[in-house]
């Protein structure tokens, strides 16, 4: 079987889909090493073409989606031949990078609920559909990043990935119910605030709404604290753009509280002015601390504790003026 590594070709195309559709995620991926970068694209199409199957089918019935998802795990793992660029590339990374086939297995299963399921009771629930639309993609990714991670270290992968998922379900409200008739806040967490299913649905925002995305925000900030404890452990090359994904998408969780965590009369977006003044804040504090954990704590949206209050402004501090000077030059840059 062929070692090949993925063409320029296959990388291009994958950079293009995750340029378009991850916009956050491709200002981290872009000050990843090389070794590591043109990996993270392949694996982030990878995932997105996988999850477009589900969520932009058009008229592809529920069996023919199932088809589908069965198809591009097959080529994944080498079982069929690929027909088209990133699918080929990531057999070659597979092959490469050893990805581990089970996993791939486990985020395809996860892909294959999303066809038919559409609530989630318990947070207990929620976690199994984690493991494999989080978890299974962290664990590909650490491959090509820190293949010599210590055991130790995959807690913290694991709740970084899942911090990641959750921002997702809390910022989507509106989009999964519209587009997906979808609801991954869990049901008890609603019900506990009073909210019925019919409120998400009219989109309806009321106090018991605000509580509940807060309780589902907390719960990522949780995550997020735990997950960049393990930062120190990966290669010092990627450290930074893992700490700056973090940071970048947290960053969603200060729109949402600007909100008053109204996430139903519209989606919470960052504009490239946010993201640009999230890298000058991680860029600062990094270079001054070196530190993941202390970078992320005075650079992000997320509390050192569950009171917003409880440490100094992220907004810049005494660093402001240099925060929007360098945020000016990386809005080029990101463009």
């Amino acid at each position: 079987m062929s070692q090949q590594q993925p063409s320029q070709d296959d990388i291009a195309e994958s950079k293009a889909i995750q340029r378009e559709t991850g916009a956050t995620f491709h200002v981290a991926t872009r000050v990843l090493p090389e070794r590591a970068r043109h990996p993270t694209y392949v694996l982030y199409a990878f995932f997105r073409i996988a999850d477009e199957i589900v969520d932009d089918p058009g008229d592809a019935t529920a069996a023919e989606q199932r088809e589908g998802l069965e198809r591009i795990r097959a080529v994944a793992k080498g079982e069929r031949e690929a027909d088209g660029p990133v699918l080929a590339a990531t057999n070659r990374l597979r092959q490469t990078h050893d990805l581990d086939p089970s996993e791939i297995d486990v985020f395809i299963d996860a892909m294959l609920s999303d066809v038919s399921v559409r609530r989630y009771e318990t947070y207990a629930d929620l976690e199994s559909y984690l493991r494999g639309s989080s978890v299974a993609v962290a664990r590909m990714l650490v491959d090509v990043m820190a293949p010599d991670l210590p055991e130790s270290a995959q807690s913290h992968a694991r709740a970084l990935a899942e911090a990641f998922q959750l921002t997702n379900f809390v910022r989507d409200v509106r989009e999964d119910v519209d587009d997906y008739d979808r609801i991954y806040l869990p049901l008890a967490t609603l019900e506990k605030y009073g909210v019925g299913e019919r409120d998400i649905r009219a989109k309806e925002f009321t106090p018991g709404v605000a509580a509940a995305v807060l309780h589902e925000l907390e719960r990522a900030e949780e995550r997020y604290r735990t997950g960049v404890e393990g930062i120190e452990y990966l290669p010092e090359d990627v450290q930074f753009a893992v700490l700056l994904s973090a940071i970048l998408y947290a960053e969603h969780h200060r729109l949402i509280r600007r909100r008053g965590y109204d996430v139903l009369t519209n989606p919470p977006e960052l504009s490239w002015l946010d993201r640009a003044r999230a890298v000058a804040r991680t860029t600062l504090h990094w270079k001054m601390t070196n530190d993941p954990v202390v970078t992320f704590e005075r650079a992000s949206a997320v509390p050192v504790e569950s009171t917003p209050d409880s440490r100094p402004s992220a907004s810049g501090g005494r660093f402001g003026p240099a925060v929007h000077t360098v945020a000016d030059g990386l809005m080029r840059w990101s463009s």
